[in-house]
């Protein structure tokens, strides 16, 4: 199975960055009992592009964490409510809570929409952006905390009186009870191409997500993981009935046949999910929907 996840824009989308606009002001007058909003924000356009994705077949959306965009986790809560079939890979940093409190609110996500809901952890972010978030932990320390961040979120969410000491976390008697107690631990995304990258996935994650990148140098990675986790792959794409359509951007780039075979043949070298992205989101989601999913499922 050739499973397509979708890129949700969190800070706006295509050259208007649309969905990215100041939400309008909430009128001052009530209505029956009720403060009456405004018809359309931001958030509806984000909707929308998910409901494309479930209508059209996709497998998930992925809301990217940027720390200048909406809240990943947030918008993940609020469409993973609005779906029913949607795997929702929600992207955030470690340094942004604690495993605990991150565990019990996708435990609470998870309750919410059925155990649809994914992670996909930011490891190594950009340093400016770090401290403007207060997270001050760098270097390689940053994939040794995220192995105690996974280590520690697992276990209070399967477990009961955790003990746990590390460099980063310490927990005495956690874990998870009553409603919050047998969920699916999210499914867990990791990338990257360092050796500390490569290592944390090999030990923590489900799927590691490679960016398109020469053949030779994806078989490199993809031998350092030696069949360990399952693979993705992440891409923009550009594709139209007429190749002629087209500009030289890169990506996976052709018509629907050309993208499809392209996908196709990635996936006979074992990657199963393609993260794929392409602006303006809403319109290009319909288009690999309408016109390229098809060849790929009549191709199964």
């Amino acid at each position: 199975m050739t499973r397509i996840i979708w890129s949700i824009p969190t800070r706006g989308d295509g050259p208007r960055a649309r969905g990215w606009e100041p939400a309008p002001a909430l009128p001052a007058t009530v209505r029956d009992g009720r403060v009456g909003g405004p018809a359309f924000t931001p958030f509806d356009y984000l909707h929308q592009i998910s409901r494309a994705a479930e209508l059209g077949g996709l497998a998930g959306v992925y809301v990217p964490y940027d720390p200048l965009g909406e809240e990943s986790l947030v918008v993940s809560g609020s469409l993973g409510r609005d779906s029913r079939h949607l795997e929702v890979v929600a992207g955030f940093a470690a340094g942004i809570a604690t495993p605990v409190y991150a565990a019990k609110l996708s435990a609470t996500l998870q309750r919410a929409f059925g155990g649809r809901l994914a992670w996909r952890l930011a490891v190594d972010l950009d340093e400016r952006l770090q401290r403007t978030q207060g997270d001050f932990v760098t270097g390689t320390d940053r994939y040794a905390r995220a192995a105690e961040f996974l280590t520690v979120a697992k276990a209070v969410w399967h477990g009961q009186d955790v003990d746990y000491t590390g460099r980063f976390y310490e927990v005495v008697k956690g874990g998870f009870t009553g409603p919050l107690a047998g969920l699916p631990f999210p499914t867990v995304y990791l990338s990257g191409t360092s050796d500390e990258a490569l290592a944390l996935s090999a030990e923590h994650a489900d799927v590691h997500v490679f960016d398109l990148a020469p053949d030779d140098e994806l078989d490199r990675h993809l031998a350092k993981l030696d069949g360990r986790v399952r693979r993705a792959l992440q891409a923009t794409v550009h594709t139209r009935e007429e190749e002629s359509e087209l500009s030289g951007a890169p990506g996976l780039r052709g018509t629907y046949e050309q993208v499809a075979d392209q996908v196709l043949a990635y996936r006979d070298r074992g990657f199963d999910t393609f993260f794929l992205a392409a602006d303006p989101r809403l319109e290009e989601v319909l288009r690999i929907a309408q016109h390229v999913r098809p060849l790929l499922v009549g191709r199964a």
